[in-house]
């Protein structure tokens, strides 16, 4: 059963964080909730619909950035307590605006989750759980990984509140007391969970970055997973999630909110199974997501927060009257008022625009006065895409960008984006003197507050990537990101591996502390908390999600241990350690245990996507060709199937073969160190037979491949 939503926009305020906005409860059962919404400026706005305008219940004043938000009460009353955490403070609100509560929790670090229960307040910090009963301090728990949410499950079948802290490393926590119980691992870094039932029970909900979600059963000592959707559409990362009936079958469905502006529903089928049953583009990351009714009495919507502020409506409620002529005029005439009422505030806004310039403009020409350089918030994010093992950047920006040049100085590939529609032009530069690899600059279009782009780097080559963001206000200014890529850029962390491919051995025996061996790990790979883990000793696995090699690190004080069933990868660890080690005066002891099936092992690893790209770039020369024969004979029928089905299908190929630039080239690339990286652990120098290499590439064949490996 599909579902028809339509949009209303509310009010917009400030620039938002993620689940920041709730819907207060109320007693009716379909009457209509008020709004709360928090913003960076420290705002926190409640308002109400009445007669289609959005009226304020209350609004404090401006202070510290707002972080999260929850509603809270006591146990067996309507949850109508507005809490948020500014900093390490926690403050509370009645649904009248009075504040009466002012709690700090001697943080060292800003709250970035908090979950209300009772009396009981849960807090977290990057690395840091906490638990106050009555403002009280009752427990605590230092996590491995950063934490990016909490929520607190309660039911008949617990015998107390169970914590379930969503961390960075791939994992749910669910604590005891200040003990961790157990861990569940989930397939990708969770980013944000929400109880399935409001009222109580086991479920839990939880999104990941990579655009995953999940539906868990909670348990004292252990949890089932119920189900869970993967992101075949390679959509955005999950920010928000909420469970509301919108579609009045007697289950609740699924809110998801996600970081590319995508609103989605699912529901569930007759055999339980999540559906999608209602899908919205927004164009800004949605921060936070509910299920309710806003607008109008007795017609249920979704509402939405995103990034710049905008609290949008997703309404059941239909927007045309489908009857007679006395209601059209009645309707036209809401219209009329609507749109007069918005023509008055915009001749308004545009006189205190023109008196602000003038003004401005006034003070400009005085000898002691200062340009105000104008303050912009700007939300990004990089991280590694495992289905095409790229890299996505995502810039969002509260006002239009005006133009985004990007700078690197190792070599990467920019990777053709759909939804980008910023027109890309590149810079001729010079990587020797100035160690610039890359200057591509995006012009965007007019009110694009969103880009998105991907890149691909290659493993060994690191270095620094920035981006300079210029906005559309006046006067112009630009701000500047840096990301690191890194030397292993590639690998993503997993829970497992598979001990019985034939490996690699890299040991280091020296002076160095725990702490000095694990910031050489965060430098050469990505996922790696940059905190020193708890302990004397500790161990990872990683993914190539390129390749799909791994790698199994395990490290301490004074030693430590790689395995890896590609022999590149011990090689830019031994080098890029080495330097590390060299640069704090520290000797190491390096010694390799070097398994000679491991090459032919990743060379098969290799095959199944150079075969494949081979025969697409096959595919591809013979396209203009065929079209050519085509125009001439006027039509394919003369042609075998193979060509028929290759001018068919013309125009998904070339898509797929411009999306992946220097494909061919980069496994090539693979293949070339794999054999010079071979032969080095043996102390030979084998460069002369590269070109070698390269005409056995060129002709392809497997066995082919390997004979010249065995016998160079």
């Amino acid at each position: 059963m599909e579902i028809n939503l339509n949009r209303v926009d509310y009010i917009q305020v400030g620039v938002t964080s993620q689940k920041t906005m709730r819907l207060l409860p109320t007693f009716g059962k379909r009457a209509t909730q008020k709004v709360a919404v928090a913003d960076h400026d420290g705002v926190l706005t409640c308002f109400g619909m009445k007669k289609g305008e959005a009226v304020p219940v209350f609004r404090t004043l401006p202070g510290q950035k707002i972080s999260r938000m929850d509603l809270g009460g006591a146990a067996g009353t309507p949850q109508e307590k507005i809490f948020v955490c500014s900093g390490s403070q926690v403050r509370g609100f009645t649904k009248k605006g009075k504040q009466f509560l002012t709690f700090e929790a001697n943080l060292t670090e800003s709250i970035n989750a908090m979950h209300v229960s009772g009396a009981d307040l849960f807090v977290c910090a990057s690395y840091i759980y906490n638990h106050y009963c009555d403002c009280k301090d009752q427990d605590y728990f230092l996590s491995g990984d950063k934490i990016n949410d909490i929520v607190c499950l309660s039911s008949e079948n617990l015998a107390r509140p169970v914590p379930v802290l969503a961390c960075q490393d791939r994992v749910l926590r669910v604590l005891q007391g200040s003990e961790l119980a157990y861990e569940v691992e989930v397939p990708g870094p969770p980013s944000v969970l929400e109880r399935y039932n409001k009222d109580g029970g086991e479920d839990i909900l939880f999104g990941t970055t990579d655009g995953k979600i999940g539906l868990i059963q909670i348990g004292e000592e252990s949890a089932a997973t119920k189900w869970e959707i993967e992101n075949d559409k390679r959509k955005g990362g999950i920010l928000c999630l909420d469970a509301y009936d919108i579609t009045g079958d007697g289950v609740s469905d699924v809110l998801v909110g996600r970081d590319d502006g995508t609103v989605a529903v699912y529901g569930f089928d007759s055999a339980n199974e999540p559906t999608l049953r209602f899908e919205h583009a927004l164009s800004e990351s949605v921060t936070s997501i509910q299920g309710g009714c806003v607008g109008k009495e007795s017609y249920d919507e979704i509402l939405t927060a995103t990034y710049t502020g905008w609290v949008t409506g997703l309404t059941t409620e239909p927007q045309k009257a489908e009857v007679g002529a006395g209601d059209e005029v009645r309707m036209s005439k809401e219209v009329q008022s609507k749109v007069e009422a918005l023509r008055a505030e915009l001749e308004q806004l545009q006189v205190k625009v023109q008196l602000g310039r003038d003004q401005y403009q006034q003070t400009s020409l005085s000898k002691t006065a200062v340009s105000v350089v104008p303050a912009f918030n700007i939300n990004d994010k990089f991280t590694l895409c495992q289905d095409d093992a790229s890299y996505s950047l995502t810039l969002e920006v509260q006002t239009a960008i005006d133009n985004l040049l990007l700078q690197s100085d190792v070599p990467i590939d920019l990777l053709d984006v759909d939804n980008n529609s910023a027109v890309v032009s590149f810079s001729e530069c010079d990587s020797e003197p100035n160690g610039n690899f890359l200057l591509a600059t995006y012009r965007c279009q007019a009110n694009t507050t969103r880009l998105e782009l991907k890149v691909r780097s290659i493993e060994g080559q690191y270095g620094t990537l920035q981006a300079y963001v210029t906005h559309r206000l006046q006067p112009k200014t630009c701000q500047v990101r840096q990301y690191h890529i890194k030397p292993l850029s590639l690998h993503q962390r997993t829970h497992s591996i598979d001990q019985d491919r034939p490996m690699n051995r890299l040991s280091l025996v020296g002076q160095f502390s725990f702490a000095e061996i694990h910031s050489w790990v965060v430098f050469c790979l990505p996922e790696v908390p940059e905190k020193t883990p708890a302990g004397e000793s500790v161990t990872f696995y990683f993914l190539n999600t390129f390749l799909g090699t791994q790698l199994h690190a395990t490290y301490s004080k004074g030693e430590g241990h790689f395995k890896t069933d590609n022999i590149s990868t011990i090689s830019i660890l031994s080098d890029v350690l080495s330097k590390e080690a060299t640069k704090r005066k520290i000797n190491l002891n390096i010694s390799y245990d070097i398994n000679d099936d491991s090459v032919s092992h990743t060379l098969k690893m290799i095959h199944p996507k150079l075969e494949y790209q081979l025969v697409l770039a096959r595919k591809v020369q013979l396209i203009d060709a065929l079209k050519e024969l085509q125009l001439h004979e006027g039509n394919a029928d003369f042609l075998i199937s193979e060509y028929r089905s290759i001018l068919d299908e013309s125009a998904s190929l070339l898509e797929e073969y411009k999306r992946q630039p220097a494909h061919l080239e980069r496994l090539y690339g693979m293949i070339t160190d794999l054999f010079i990286d071979k032969f080095k652990f043996k102390g030979q120098n084998v460069k002369a037979k590269v070109s070698s290499l390269l005409e056995i590439l060129d002709s392809y064949d497997l066995n082919s491949l390997l004979d010249f490996f065995n016998e160079a």
